[in-house]
């Protein structure tokens, strides 16, 4: 365990040089929380400024998880430096955990930096416990990316994996709400997306209603197929990387 740990602080080090990386985890997702989080009155139930804050800490934790860990993988997969790591003594998922653990620990400045503006700039005013569940859904949310990047890294060509992971990005960050409320028909086929589950619940959390079980259930299942999906790809190419 201590190598796999040792691989991802080499990882974070590596990823504090990626501008692209930061630009969609950080700058992004301030930017447009203080240009739009005011120009609204309210959705999903709470004032607007608290919804904003909720989607852009989503988006930047998820865009963050996604779009970079995909095409880094794909590319050092190319490069062979996934077969270099397995001729050394780290057990056979220690690329995979440190992808991930990377994921989860770059994608907290994000999270935080938008609660704050929230709480300073947009008047969000919460129990502290409200704080701390909104920053724990985000946070899975992240992780449900991060395995998603993993699966496509592993699957797909470098020239392949861009495409495919814009598409995937802004099929749930439209779908997802992130950018503006949904209504409508839109909503109801958003519904099943961990985007708007992740928004919907945070909502729910701030609005201080009972947050349905189904969306919940929808965050677990999400993260099982994404799993489930990086497992399966991973064992596809262990005999190519």
């Amino acid at each position: 365990m201590q190598g796999t740990l040792m691989l991802a602080r080499a990882e974070i080090k590596r990823l504090g040089r990626n501008r692209r990386y930061f630009l969609f985890t950080l700058a992004l997702p301030v930017v447009l929380y203080l240009v739009v989080a005011k120009q609204g009155k309210s959705a999903y139930g709470v004032d607007f400024t608290a919804y904003y804050m909720v989607a852009m800490a989503t988006f930047g934790s998820f865009s963050g998880a996604l779009n970079g860990n995909a095409i880094r993988i794909s590319e050092e997969r190319k490069l062979g430096w996934i077969r270099q790591l397995r001729l050394t003594p780290l057990p056979a998922n220690a690329y995979v955990i440190a992808k991930l653990l990377v994921s989860m620990a770059t994608t907290i400045p994000s999270v935080v930096i938008v609660l704050l503006l929230g709480r300073f700039y947009g008047g969000v005013h919460l129990p502290a416990w409200q704080w701390i569940a909104i920053a724990a859904v985000v946070w899975l949310g992240a992780m449900i990316f991060a395995a998603l990047a993993v699966a496509i890294g592993y699957r797909f060509q470098p020239d392949q994996v861009q495409p495919v992971a814009m598409l995937v990005y802004f099929t749930f960050t439209i779908l997802g709400g992130i950018w503006f409320p949904l209504g409508g028909l839109l909503q109801k086929i958003g519904e099943v997306t961990p985007t708007y589950q992740a928004v919907k619940i945070s909502t729910d959390v701030v609005g201080g209603v009972s947050v349905p079980i189904t969306l919940v259930a929808g965050l677990v299942i999400w993260l099982a197929i994404f799993a489930g999906m990086a497992t399966l790809a991973v064992r596809a190419t262990a005999e190519t990387v």
